[in-house]
């Protein structure tokens, strides 16, 4: 049923460099086999390309946002998805938002089956769609909460919050809870609002904020509490206030995913143990967003940051 092309001519420079091209080109579309049926399956020691029938029932589309570093990403999902695969007797593929799309709208359309989405686009999905949060991911503390901290340099004058009344600072995405919803809950709840800012902006990516406050382009800025508590370490950054606990990332599933479906792959990522039995089969796993497994989703927790949405212009 799958055929595997191995591409072992190492020592014809010119085709290997011809291969890694075309590999590239697939990865860098929006569905790693959109155009050929192909699905790439990185492992340590080769790269094969296996060709699944497009008409094959029993693939599952997995979405995913648009990576910085495809090819990374593709090694680090891939044994995540055999892992799926495996439990569920079903063949996941990987499905790469594109530019122009967003993940959330690709689940709510069925175009994939399955995605990650962070708790601001789950809303969303959840309100149009009627999609179904069914696990978040645990961090590190084994909680299924996410945390912003707005930080400022490391040997900035400001201390607390209301000290950035009159300075600039530097939100994440504008359709983040933890770029956006949540830091600008916390500024209000200090009394500030964007109005007694100098200036704001709002960047792409958390490690964007980072280094424009290091550089010293923003007086003070927001960013995942991994990556502050990393930078902290380092002497890099200051912490100036940690956020309440908010609901963290998860996996979410199309409503017209049959039950039986849906309860075999919820059982798999409950069962799902990265940092146990599982481990020595993934790939850099830590630098995901789902780096300690997960936990059953609780739809409850969703109310108020719809509400902070709402009230922030985020959602109608």
């Amino acid at each position: 049923m799958i055929e595997i092309y191995k591409f072992v001519e190492k020592s014809n420079k010119s085709k290997l460099l011809v291969f890694l091209f075309i590999i590239t080109s697939i990865l860098l579309s929006s569905c790693i086999d959109k155009q050929e049926n192909i699905e790439i399956d990185f492992n340590k020691t080769t790269q094969e390309l296996v060709r699944i029938s497009p008409d094959d029932p029993d693939v599952v589309y997995f979405g995913f946002d648009f990576p910085e570093n495809p090819q990374e990403e593709a090694r680090m999902y891939a044994p995540f998805l055999l892992y799926l695969s495996k439990e569920t007797g079903r063949t996941f593929k990987i499905y790469f938002t594109s530019r122009n799309e967003t993940t959330e709208d690709n689940l709510g359309k069925g175009i994939t089956q399955f995605a990650t989405l962070d708790a601001l686009s789950y809303i969303k999905a959840h309100d149009e769609y009627g999609i179904t949060c069914i696990t978040q991911s645990l961090n590190a503390k084994d909680s299924s909460n996410q945390i912003a901290v707005i930080v400022t340099q490391w040997d900035s004058n400001i201390t607390e919050l209301k000290d950035l009344r009159g300075k600039s600072f530097c939100f994440g995405s504008f359709d983040s809870a933890q770029g956006h919803i949540i830091p600008r809950k916390m500024l209000e709840n200090a009394t500030i609002r964007l109005l007694n800012l100098k200036h704001y902006v709002y960047l792409e990516r958390h490690s964007y904020c980072a280094e424009a406050v290091m550089k010293g382009e923003y007086d003070a800025g927001v960013v995942d509490d991994t990556l502050a508590f990393s930078l902290v370490k380092e002497k890099k950054l200051r912490i100036i206030a940690v956020s309440d606990h908010y609901p963290n990332n998860g996996i979410s599933a199309n409503k017209d995913v049959d039950i039986e479906l849906l309860e075999d792959v919820k059982q798999a990522l409950l069962d799902f143990k990265p940092e146990g039995k599982h481990a020595r089969n993934l790939t850099d796993w830590d630098k995901t967003k789902m780096a300690y497994g997960f936990i059953e989703a609780n739809e409850s927790n969703y109310t108020e940051l719809r509400e902070l949405a709402i009230r922030y212009g985020v959602i109608e």
